[in-house]
């Protein structure tokens, strides 16, 4: 083939191609470390595979997009250009997720048709990405996007198994061969595949006017592409009107522009456990802050009332959803030095109208309240009803001094629910309001465009005590390698009613937890969410001082995250720094384990330890724990044991 090379900007390698050249090319795209590979075959269509180390762990990969009245555009198009381009540069977060600050080193390979489209890889050290690219100055109708996701024969999975597409994503973890997931099948994302030692946990990010990806089975070893199509009308259910609805489709998934970028298909892939929660690419791939002014968005802990139901006790007055409970959860805040304090649903008159008070419940009280103990207050409202009048209600809320909304019950990811999120996410700045989005799908990198936006649910968490034993030590240890790959999660940990599976018990008002006392505070390390929920109650907390002193001091937010050992779904053992203080968290699954903190993190000098772990009766009384201090230096090594179903969790303190 003849081509013109030209050397672009920062060092990219620009490839003109001969217009009307449409026979076969193959590129390839090394990571910076060489580890990582992809082979990007251009013919009739656009395949790719990607290798570890030469290692296959995604073989041929058919991808496409197609348009109405355009067909795939991938599909007989003439390749006219090919650009190289590597990047090497470190961020400043607004809100510390994971770390202070962010590496990002990648190469980059980006291919141009000669019908205004495009497609972009990416290969990082910790994994790869595509994404379709529109240069197309008309709007589009995508009524279809392909994607086969296939691996070496004998992958493993562990599937986020779907019932439907109407979904708050909470789901378990199926193990099962990919082969064996039948083409009715699927899952939500982020999903886990293991080839040969290798770990592969595939998502999205930068997701915007388009809807969310489901990975469908195919009986062999791999996956397919789908979507929710287009929603055209939404009808009340009846029985549920407030939150639940019949859905009709459309015959697209997305009208768009077709000058854009579409979501990046991300395949975090490593030989190391722990280099899955480490990984940042969710965020690293998603668009920049679109805020002026971040001055104001602050991570913290909230005295959450809905697990608890509510239910204080040792207290001169009839608790419930009434002002006079809600400044006990305030008086709480303040002892402990949490920053927030959440009112759930109940504290509107109904829940459709989202700006009358409950008769029993004074907002403007509660956050007069609050703010002379340097507490304040996150309001609980259906999306629904907040969709109708989003921007007065979001504008009233900010004039009440309120800090920030949980929107509830979206339990959708079509492409008007995904264009929800950002409208809210960024008309809530305008109030300086923060925003969990509760109910609803998976994070994929919105919170880098708007930081405010501080945790989702899209997790299958402790509330699910309250109607289910579905929480295992099991389930609760496989989060972190998969749900979290995809960014913070508000799964509320911190249950003192805790016990082991022959004495376990379901209750609605009082929940108990599976696993050990010490496994649910090792949470607050390991557990990554810049809202960070205490779900029991404040009488409950106030029983137990020295753990809620002790679960008291975990921050929010992180400067640095190591992971010191981990192993998918059977162990972790963390360690993330805040200022001068590292805190520490490990748990296990079923199995009891003997695990080694090596110190060769810290510093010079000596630190104080003050560790909380399973205390010697766990095995038979989960709720058992024992508070250990010492102190330990750089290249330390300490032994710690886990019961089954247990954990640790440490504070280190410069002396």
């Amino acid at each position: 083939m003849n081509h013109l090379r030209l050397f672009a900007p920062h060092g990219a390698l620009l490839v003109c191609l001969a217009a009307g050249s449409a026979h076969a090319e193959t590129f390839t795209l090394q990571s910076p470390d060489e580890r990582l590979a992809i082979s990007i075959d251009v013919a009739q269509s656009v395949s790719w595979s990607a290798t570890l180390d030469k290692t296959p762990v995604i073989t041929d990969s058919t991808i496409g997009l197609t348009l109405k009245g355009l067909g795939d555009i991938t599909h007989d198009s003439k390749l006219i250009s090919v650009d190289r381009n590597s990047v090497d540069t470190q961020h400043t977060p607004v809100v510390k997720h994971k770390s202070g600050t962010i590496d990002e080193r990648y190469r980059e390979l980006s291919l141009r048709f000669d019908n205004d489209f495009g497609i972009d890889f990416r290969a990082y050290d910790d994994g790869v990405a595509y994404r379709f690219v529109g240069e197309y100055d008309q709007p589009i109708a995508v009524t279809d996007e392909t994607m086969a996701l296939n691996f070496p024969a004998g992958a493993s999975t562990l599937f986020p198994e779907e019932e439907s597409l109407v979904s708050h994503y909470e789901r378990l973890y199926v193990p099962a061969k990919v082969a064996d997931i039948a083409p009715e099948r699927f899952a939500s994302l982020p999903a886990y595949v293991g080839v040969n030692d290798i770990n592969i946990v595939f998502t999205e990010a930068d997701l915007y006017d388009y809807p969310g990806l489901f990975l469908y089975g195919t009986g062999q070893d791999g996956f397919s592409a789908g979507f929710t199509p287009r929603v055209t009308e939404a009808t009340p259910m009846a029985g549920s009107e407030d939150r639940n609805q019949s859905l009709s489709f459309g015959d697209t998934l997305a009208d768009t522009q077709g000058e854009r970028t579409f979501p990046w298909r991300v395949a975090v892939i490593s030989d190391d456990d722990g280099a899955l929660i480490e990984s940042q690419l969710v965020w690293l791939l998603s668009r920049d802050n679109q805020l002026a002014d971040n001055s104001w968005i602050k991570p913290g802990r909230i005295a959450w009332d809905w697990y608890n139901a509510n239910n204080l006790f040792d207290v001169d007055f009839k608790a419930g959803i009434n002002t006079q409970t809600y400044k006990a959860y305030i008086d709480f805040a303040a002892d402990y030095g949490l920053e927030y304090v959440i009112l759930d649903e109940g504290w509107t008159k109904t829940t459709t109208n989202l700006l009358e008070m409950n008769p029993d419940i004074d907002v403007h009280e509660l956050v007069r309240y609050g703010q002379s103990k340097g507490v304040e207050i996150i309001l609980w409202a259906l999306w629904g009803p907040l969709d109708k009048d989003y921007q007065n209600i979001l504008k009233t809320y900010g004039e009440w001094g309120v800090a920030g909304i949980k929107t509830d019950f979206m339990q959708r990811s079509d492409q008007y629910m995904v264009n929800f999120y950002e409208k809210i996410a960024r008309e809530a700045a305008k109030h300086e309001l923060l925003v969990d989005f509760h109910g609803g799908f998976k994070p994929t990198g919105l919170r880098r465009a708007y930081p405010n936006v501080m945790t989702y649910e899209g997790v299958k968490g402790n509330e699910n005590n309250k109607w289910s034993a579905d929480i295992t030590p099991e389930h609760t240890v496989t989060l972190p390698f998969i749900r979290m790959v995809a960014g913070p999660m508000d799964f509320t940990p911190g249950a003192l009613r805790n016990a082991h599976a022959a004495n376990h018990h379901i209750s609605h008002y009082r929940p108990v937890s599976l696993g050990t006392r010490a496994h649910q505070v090792a949470m607050y390390a390991v557990y990554e969410s810049a809202l960070q929920m205490l779900c029991e109650s404040p009488s409950t907390y106030r029983r137990e001082p020295k753990v809620t002193e002790f679960i008291s001091q975990f921050p929010a937010d992180w400067d640095e995250t190591r992971v010191l050992d981990a192993q998918v779904a059977d162990y972790i053992l963390v360690a993330r720094r805040n200022g001068d203080t590292w805190y520490i968290g490990a748990m296990t699954d079923d199995t009891a384990r003997t695990l080694t903190i090596d110190f060769s993190f810290l510093g010079e000098g000596n630190f104080s330890l003050t560790a909380l772990r399973d205390g010697i009766n766990t095995e038979h009384f989960a709720e058992d724990y024992k508070i250990d201090n010492q102190t330990v230096k750089a290249g330390d090594k300490l032994t710690i044991n886990l019961a089954s179903g247990g954990g640790w969790a440490g504070i280190v303190k410069s002396r």
